[in-house]
């Protein structure tokens, strides 16, 4: 975790945004010694927001699992990835 002050932010961007982007972690931005803001690159944002939707799309497919919504034997999904397939090839 990395913290800075609201101080460095201010007079020293260029610091910041380069360690934002080498440590592809949040930098946690503190004003007058309490916590304020939470900073990070785009691409730490956009690998952050991704796992976020692939965390949603399991907990998604298991809570329908376990709900007996959808199951499909093995039989049955590679029947239908080789319909997928063929139809691609």
């Amino acid at each position: 975790m990395h913290i800075t002050s609201s101080t460095a932010l201010r007079t020293d961007y260029n610091s910041v945004s380069e360690m934002a982007r080498e440590t592809r972690e949040p930098i946690y931005i503190t004003k007058n010694g309490e916590g304020d803001l939470v900073v990070m690159s785009i691409a730490a944002f956009e690998l952050r927001e991704e796992m976020i939707r692939l965390k949603a799309g399991i907990e998604a497919a298991e809570q329908s699992r376990l709900n007996g919504d959808t199951t499909f034997s093995l039989a049955k999904s590679r029947e239908s990835l080789e319909l997928l397939y063929a139809d691609h090839a």
